[in-house]
């Protein structure tokens, strides 16, 4: 991954990293509210040995000091030295609790032990390490002892303990830290976790990643868009409608032959919005002056009669089969260069008729009569009417939904297209999200201005008379 998708991750979880970390504080400063203050406490102790008056003697004390100070530190946790603190503190525990609050350490090179106790009473803690101190002192006195001569090894308090002013423990501003650190680690392995995880498609990047065919355009989710499908109709000036003309925009940048163009729209599975994108590009087409008929090829889920508010009693089956003319099936919509043929009854073969000569002599018959044809296809994965169909055409449009598609899925229509020989124009992104990580910028422009492109006047008829809208 490179330093944009962390970002592009960190812009979508942001909540919950926040909202993460935030937990991770709280639940470092509670911590540290609960846990009862822990007090520190230590006194030094200096060893020494009566070694006589000379060099020698001296320098071979020194060095049976260096040589028993470890062992003297060590004596600290034993029983003997315990009892004589219990003793002297008249406390009430048993030596295994006093054990885990004292410790002893040499200081190097040195013939000092350092001797530390911990207790939840400041007082107490400073106690117990002098008290250790003192037990020390009588238990080696005692043990390095001869028979009828004192111990030569002394044991010397240097410095006694303080009263701790302040606990060393709980730590707070540590604990509230690690508390951040932890909470922000997990948000951030779930949020990298879901993304690795997540194999829908959700920007250009993915589409990208599973196809190198271009991305035609991105269109915004609306969650009006059902109660509104033709939202170039219905709202023309809306950001919607204008990503609507920049696809067909990039549509005629692609399909720059002379005469008559085809294409199929289609998608991977059902429910990605190819029947709105077919509808509404066929609008803008016809808003830029160019001849278009959408024809309903979806045989079995029909969609674009509905839409256009048109007569879907008649229609292409119809025509295929011979029972009505062209010119009887075609409707035209409004008052606008665009022609709609719906898809007429639902047969029981659809991908039989729209891979028929009867299906290919239709398509060189619209060729001849409009600038663009269109059709509506079937999902590609489900049905392979949409494949069969592609055969006849110039070119594909593939209808991604973001969010909802899958790489797989998409990765699986493409193959299908490019097993039939099909050739693609690019991927139409539909469903965009408007704001997020994953939205798709359409800029800060005014649409108060109707039309970045300018509207031919709609003068050129075709050359048959095709009736209007019924």
């Amino acid at each position: 991954m490179e330093l944009s998708d962390y970002i592009r991750i960190i812009r979508k979880y942001w909540v919950l990293l926040v909202a993460a970390t935030l937990v991770g504080v709280g639940a470092g400063a509670v911590a540290s509210l609960v846990q009862t203050p822990t007090y520190s406490a230590s006194t030094q102790v200096f060893v020494s040995v009566q070694s006589g008056d000379t060099t020698a003697e001296l320098a071979q004390g020194n060095t049976y000091t260096l040589s028993r100070v470890a062992t003297y530190a060590n004596l600290v946790d034993s029983q003997r030295v315990l009892d004589g603190v219990v003793q002297s503190l008249q406390l009430d525990e048993t030596n295994a609790d006093l054990d885990s609050r004292i410790s002893a350490s040499t200081v190097p090179e040195t013939t000092i032990i350092e001797i530390t106790a911990t207790s939840d009473e400041p007082a107490e803690a400073a106690a117990l390490a002098d008290a250790t101190a003192a037990s020390l002192a009588e238990t080696v006195s005692s043990i390095e002892a001869r028979p009828e001569l004192a111990s030569p090894v002394q044991l010397a308090v240097v410095e006694q303990a303080t009263v701790p002013t302040a606990p060393i423990s709980p730590r707070t501003m540590i604990n509230v830290a690690l508390g951040a650190l932890i909470g922000f680690a997990l948000a951030a392995g779930f949020a990298l976790l879901r993304e690795v995880l997540d194999t829908r498609i959700r920007n250009e990047r993915d589409v990208r990643a599973v196809t190198p065919a271009p991305l035609l355009g991105a269109i915004a989710f609306d969650p009006k868009a059902k109660q509104r499908p033709l939202i170039v109709h219905s709202d023309p000036q809306s950001p919607r409608s204008e990503s609507f003309r920049t696809l067909r925009t990039n549509l005629q940048f692609i399909e720059v032959d002379d005469g008559s163009r085809t294409l199929v729209v289609t998608s991977s599975m059902p429910g990605e919005g190819k029947s709105t994108t077919t509808a509404n590009l066929a609008l803008a087409l016809a808003d830029a002056g160019q001849t278009v008929i959408l024809v309903d090829a979806d045989l079995r889920k029909p969609k674009i009669a509905d839409y256009m508010n048109l007569d879907g009693g008649v229609g292409l089956t119809d025509v295929l089969i011979g029972r009505v003319e062209l010119v009887d099936a075609v409707q035209q919509w409004g008052t606008k260069s665009l022609y709609v043929l719906p898809a007429g009854r639902i047969p029981p073969n659809p991908s039989e008729l729209l891979g028929s000569k009867a299906m290919a002599t239709l398509i060189k018959d619209l060729q001849a009569e409009f600038d663009w044809v269109m059709f509506d296809a079937p999902p590609l994965l489900p049905v392979t009417d949409a494949a069969v169909l592609s055969k006849h055409v110039e070119s594909v449009i593939v209808v991604a939904s973001a969010g909802k598609a899958t790489k797989g899925q998409l990765e699986n229509a493409m193959q299908l297209l490019e097993t039939a020989d099909s050739e693609i124009s690019g991927v139409v992104l539909t469903m965009v999200p408007t704001r997020g990580a994953d939205a798709y910028g359409y800029g800060n422009y005014g649409y108060g201005h109707y039309g970045y492109v300018e509207r031919k006047e709609q003068q050129r008829k075709t050359r048959f008379a095709l009736p209007k809208v019924r």
